[in-house]
């Protein structure tokens, strides 16, 4: 067995160095820049948790996060909970006595003192797997198909909101079926997020989350949260749970969970990348998650809260820029990064339930209770919206509203590669 595991992370190193890594570096060199990015990530921990699933998560003190290698926070003074208590919105879904929330996996192995923050675990082949050291847990930079293409819909026109057409790049690296609205200024969305565990390829990822955004298209800040299956950050195929920011388009800065410095976490309960259960089935139980993100006008931080009320952490208003304010779009839905979108053959990796849109309850992936916050600080569902699917024969979306509803159910998914998507 040791000799197995040796000879996998033998194939590991060999890979990075022969595949990902350019110049004259030597193996001495490799070692010392991963165990350098180990050390930066995985901080001293009060106490450590091991996971029936694998995972370790360290339960470290508060103050010595990674959050606080940020240049503009090494005096940060951290904000223990929000100014705010929203009143929820209240729907009247005939479906919500259905919907179960989830736990964490690691939850049933141990809990973090008070005090402390579970952070999950850095391995080396974690890192070993990223495209280089520095580009670790991020996710990667958008390809834009041409300066001044922009996308349709099937019928041809521009997606719109208010009759103003919205003028979205075409990314060549990823494909999302998303609901959008914009126009406005939004301190806060939030949105209940059916649970599943769609098939992925190796080198792709998943996601169905939130974006709240604010800045120009190839330039634009961004915060987001949901769940995501990625392999290629993850070692796994597991359903996690995971946030993620960036200030320009994901070119160089940000990050997934605590893997960069920007996320301040104040939860001793949730550890953002750890897998999620139970996951829906077809036909069968459905669950969720609660995921909103709201701005505290009194400090201008932006607050993840999951569940029924549990302030995982913010995003500090110093680290911010565009969205140092208020958000100018937001948008729920899915989206697959894949080098293998918008060409044939296409990925096979799947979006929400790998079910398309039209497939409804039970079958596609959906989203319920989405609601945005302005300055009137009240939840409500948005004026306006717009639906977009960047690849219709591959993932498709669709806004549906019963008459049993208060509001519309968003669904979203698609199998990827199918017959009519080759």
């Amino acid at each position: 067995m040791a000799n197995f595991i040796f000879g996998v992370f033998l194939i590991l190193v060999l890979s990075y160095l022969s595949n990902r890594v350019t110049g004259k570096a030597t193996v001495k060199e490799i070692h010392a820049d991963v165990d350098g990015k180990l050390k930066q990530l995985n901080k001293p921990s009060v106490k450590t948790i091991q996971s029936d699933d694998g995972d370790i998560i360290d339960c470290v003190d508060i103050y010595r996060q990674p959050a606080f290698d940020h240049p503009a926070l090494r005096n940060h003074v951290i904000q223990m909970k929000p100014s705010f208590n929203f009143k929820e919105m209240e729907f009247n879904s005939k479906n919500g006595s259905s919907k179960l929330t989830v736990f964490q996996t690691w939850q049933k192995s141990g809990s973090c003192p008070k005090g402390t923050v579970p952070i999950r675990r850095i391995r080396r082949e974690d890192i070993l797997r990223a495209q280089s050291v520095q580009q670790f847990g991020r996710k990667p930079q958008e390809v834009v198909l041409k300066s001044n293409t922009t996308i349709e819909q099937k019928d041809g026109r521009f997606p719109s909101i208010n009759s103003n057409a919205l003028a979205l790049p075409a990314i060549v690296n990823r494909s999302a079926a998303i609901l959008a609205t914009a126009g406005a200024n939004y301190t806060g969305a939030k949105a209940d997020i059916n649970v599943w565990n769609p098939n992925v390829e190796s080198e792709d990822f998943t996601t169905a989350q939130v974006w709240l955004k604010a800045g120009p298209n190839d330039n634009f800040e961004s915060i987001e949260s949901g769940w995501a299956v990625n392999p290629q950050l993850y070692g796994d195929k597991k359903t996690r749970l995971f946030a993620h920011w960036t200030q320009d388009s994901y070119k160089t800065t940000g990050c997934f969970d605590l893997q960069c410095s920007g996320f301040i976490q104040t939860s001793s309960k949730i550890a953002l990348g750890a897998a999620i259960s139970p996951i829906s089935m077809e036909l069968g139980q459905q669950y969720y998650i609660t995921i909103g993100i709201y701005m505290d006008e009194n400090t201008n931080n932006w607050w993840l809260i999951f569940g029924n009320g549990i302030t995982i952490g913010y995003w500090p208003a110093s680290t911010l820029n565009a969205l140092k304010n208020s958000a100018t779009m937001v948008e729920w839905g899915g989206q697959v990064y894949s080098p293998n979108v918008r060409k044939s053959p296409h990925t096979k990796t799947a979006m929400g339930s790998g079910k398309f849109a039209s497939s409804l309850k039970g079958n596609a992936c959906y989203m319920e209770n989405i609601a945005i916050v302005d300055f009137s600080t009240q939840l409500q569902y948005p004026p306006e919206v717009t639906t977009l699917a960047e690849e219709n024969y591959c993932y498709t979306a669709l806004n549906h509203q019963d008459g049993s509803e208060s509001s519309p159910t968003f669904y979203f998914g698609g199998p990827g590669q199918n017959y009519n998507c080759p």
